[in-house]
């Protein structure tokens, strides 16, 4: 196991981003280095805090019917709707309160909804959850696929994120290259760490996809 970096955010003592340098490949890219949420992403005490610190970021004009999850964040999900509705942002929904779903995936990895999600989603002001942005190509084709399905993006929320907006959609995230300045990430065909002939490190290859998203 190499060496676990430690960034603390600036804003919460218990938000903690744990980072392993090294050649790790995500679905869309590769990068210098492992992003492990684990902890901020299961663990109660963690999770919660992250929604409060990402709860801070998003404007009280802002209205949130839905939160869409991703990358295993529905635990900071459902703590985020929770600081959301203290907050005052509002929601349409006739119960006036926020629904909090994840998506299904189908075989060539479009994202999918079955149909008792579907109203959830349509005619809905979406807030796509997502633990770390890298390239911003999984953001496009969750825009599209919600797009498709009548829902209306209300915002952008990460833990991470290596962009700072995606298709003019402001991105508010806990931690940003500012925090990991030699961040690196490269598209699969032209890889320096490739170049340099590095293998993809085998603690990815096990857990990266899970966890790295693009």
């Amino acid at each position: 196991m190499q060496d676990v970096i430690k960034i603390e955010s600036r804003a919460h003592q218990k938000v903690v981003l744990r980072v392993i340098p090294g050649h790790f490949a995500t679905p869309n890219s590769h990068v210098n280095y492992y992003l492990d949420m684990t902890a901020l992403k299961a663990r109660q005490s963690e999770a919660e805090a992250v929604a409060v610190e990402l709860s801070k970021q998003i404007s009280a004009t802002k209205v949130v019917d839905t939160i869409v999850c991703m990358d295993g964040c529905e635990i900071i999900g459902s703590y985020l709707a929770e600081e959301l509705t203290k907050a005052g942002i509002y929601s349409m929904n006739s119960h006036k309160t926020m629904y909090i779903i994840t998506p299904e995936y189908g075989t060539s990895g479009q994202m999918l909804f079955r149909e008792n999600l579907k109203p959830m989603i349509k005619g809905k002001n979406v807030l796509l959850l997502m633990a770390s942005v890298t390239t911003g190509q999984t953001i496009v084709q969750a825009v599209r696929a919600l797009g498709y399905y009548g829902a209306t993006i209300s915002g952008i929320s990460a833990i991470f994120s290596a962009a700072n907006s995606i298709g003019g959609i402001t991105i508010n995230s806990l931690f940003t290259t500012a925090d990991l300045p030699d961040y690196r990430k490269y598209e699969p065909e032209n890889c320096s760490l490739c170049k340099e002939k590095k293998p993809i490190d085998a603690f990815a290859n096990a857990y990266g996809y899970s966890i790295i998203q693009g």
